[in-house]
């Protein structure tokens, strides 16, 4: 018997078409004979959707166009139920759902809430839970935490919208901070992905309007010192017992790893396994390993690290949905320690089918 996956795609965040290109990876890797795909599409808007049309719509971002292949849907909080309930013009359809995947990035998707209501329904999710996706989402407690764990992180500064006191309260403390880290530094919002909003701040002339942009993305700015070097990453899959992909690393020409690079590579190049002796990189993979631990993460992850030129570590984010495109670089690190796409998505399902859910009445 086929096992009932639902992949949520889409959301109502910055990140939303990246998403639809994640979820059509997936989609498109998943082994039709053994999982049967119910496919619930989140507009921009935070409308629900049962998509039933060709993957290609979704990637195209005209899945929600097609009124004969969307439906408005809701998941059922019934821990009884596990449903997905479709809604006709004059009938209910309830599609069973055995495991929930949710394939979205950012706000609304990434950070715990999506999470959260899936782990309500009792529904087995495939990925990291609430607590864990909340706190990788959020910068500055991610970072707390895997300090005290004894890695090193980037000395920061975190910015409040809603600071009280002195106006300029913010301008004061920012410039502080640059003076005593010096430039460049980086602006980010606290919780957003794929580079939005952040600004890689080489003089103070810049800092204000930096400052500005990431409060756009979010109600809290962090600055960050920069840290000399290259950034790695390590990509992990498991629950209990782990497997760790490769360890790739980040060659940049310029600038940083914003979201064009990420996404075009038109000045950068992605080397995995990475330029490095083994050594260090089993010393990265056993510090991902830590951190994967620390922030309580489950199903899979992407830990991101930076490498300076003294060979310390130093940590950077993570990322508990990672871009899941056939270029993306967790199914890159995966592939080069020997699981193709389409076995890492098994694996993934498997152990969450095999794990039971917690907090589940028995």
């Amino acid at each position: 018997m086929k096992i009932n996956i639902a992949i949520f795609f889409g959301g109502c965040s910055s990140e939303y078409d990246v998403s639809l290109e994640s979820a059509a990876g997936v989609i498109r890797n998943l082994n039709r004979e053994k999982y049967c795909l119910i496919l619930v599409g989140i507009t921009r808007q935070g409308d629900w959707y049962h998509y039933t049309g060709a993957v290609e719509r979704i990637a195209a971002d005209t899945w929600h166009l097609d009124s004969t292949h969307c439906a408005p849907a809701a998941l059922s909080p019934s821990r009884s139920s596990h449903e997905l309930l479709v809604y006709g013009a004059d009938s209910l359809q309830r599609i069973p759902v055995d495991v929930a995947m949710p394939i979205l990035h950012g706000r609304g998707g990434e950070d715990g809430t999506l999470q959260g209501l899936i782990e309500l329904a009792g529904i087995p999710l495939a990925g990291c839970g609430t607590l864990s996706s909340a706190l990788c989402m959020d910068k500055d407690r991610a970072h707390r935490l895997v300090s005290l764990s004894g890695i090193r992180t980037p000395k920061s500064l975190v910015l409040d919208a809603f600071m009280p006191g002195n106006p300029n309260l913010t301008a004061e403390l920012s410039q502080t901070f640059a003076a005593r880290v010096g430039y460049p530094l980086y602006v980010k919002p606290v919780k957003a992905g794929s580079s939005y909003g952040v600004t890689r701040v080489i003089s103070s002339a810049q800092l204000e309007s930096a400052i500005k942009l990431a409060f756009s993305y979010d109600d809290q700015v962090i600055l960050e010192e920069n840290i000399p070097g290259f950034e790695v990453g390590c990509a992990i899959l498991g629950i209990h017992e782990l497997f760790l992909g490769e360890v790739d690393e980040i060659e940049l020409s310029g600038g940083f790893f914003d979201y064009t690079e990420k996404y075009t590579l038109k000045n950068s190049a992605i080397h995995v396994p990475a330029r490095i002796p083994r050594d260090k990189a089993e010393e990265i993979r056993l510090t991902a390993r830590k951190i994967y631990r620390v922030l309580g993460c489950s199903g899979f992850a992407r830990v991101d690290l930076f490498l300076t030129p003294e060979g310390e570590i130093v940590f950077n984010e993570v990322n508990t949905i990672p871009g899941f495109t056939e270029h993306s670089r967790y199914p890159g690190m995966m592939r080069a320690a020997g699981l193709s796409f389409p076995e890492v998505l098994d694996r993934i399902l498997e152990q969450c089918v095999e794990t039971p859910t917690l907090n589940q009445e028995t």
